[in-house]
């Protein structure tokens, strides 16, 4: 928990503010999870702060939300072209609040209260999980990033994006919500480097588990 909120003050991803009159907050709540790895042995502990996104108005604190995911044919084919390969395919997990475009305020956190501060709220800068909107904020600054260094979206698929450098040089990049698969023969270890400095972001090593999908990468 102390991790989550660390990563959400080092974002500047609020405020603590006097809320408007004519404003409301939502509230949040913590929700816990035990990620396993395919051993079925406990890999690590996972808090994560939730809005409660249902009190949530359309027009109000809200507009668009839909966000693209990568379909399961198209994770099978990255894997089937990295496995003709001998590619290694590896995974980040996506910790990063995005930008807003309306006025959020939320309840300070359960058990994170500011002493003496307990009438104020939070004003989010920045979208936090729970949201509505939170999946598209995500999915628009991902891709305005990957698109601005190189990559090519696929027409067909929105969440599928290639970077290639002649001769025979290329990266895949696949993105499933806040989950992203890579790989390919160009510059992995730069890409993901280059990722942990531009977001905030958990390297998960090499693919094992990914939308229920268990991998075993061998020669």
């Amino acid at each position: 928990m102390n991790e989550e909120i660390d990563a959400i003050e080092r974002n500047q991803t609020w405020d603590l503010v006097d809320i408007p009159a004519d404003k409301t907050s939502i509230g949040e709540k913590w929700i816990y999870k035990t990620k396993l790895n395919e051993k079925a042995e406990v890999e690590r502990h996972k808090a994560r702060l939730v809005e409660k996104g249902f009190a949530q108005k359309h027009g109000v604190d809200y507009d668009e939300t839909f966000s693209p995911v990568a379909r399961m044919g198209t994770i099978r084919a990255v894997l089937a072209i990295a496995s003709q390969n001998n590619w290694p395919v590896y995974q980040i997990d996506v910790k990063s609040a995005f930008l807003l475009d309306k006025e959020v305020y939320v309840d300070q956190p359960p058990r994170y209260e500011v002493k003496d501060q307990e009438h104020r709220v939070y004003k989010l800068k920045k979208a936090l999980y729970g949201l509505k909107q939170a999946p598209r904020a995500w999915y628009s600054r991902i891709d305005s990033y990957l698109i601005k260094n190189g990559f090519n979206r696929s027409e067909n698929e929105p969440t599928l994006y290639v970077k290639t450098d002649p001769p025979g040089n290329i990266l895949l990049v696949c993105i499933y919500v806040d989950d992203m698969i890579y790989t390919g023969n160009l510059m992995l270890e730069e890409f993901k480097t280059v990722m942990q400095k531009e977001f905030e972001m958990t390297d998960m090593g090499l693919m094992r588990y990914f939308l229920g999908l268990e991998v075993d990468q061998s020669e």
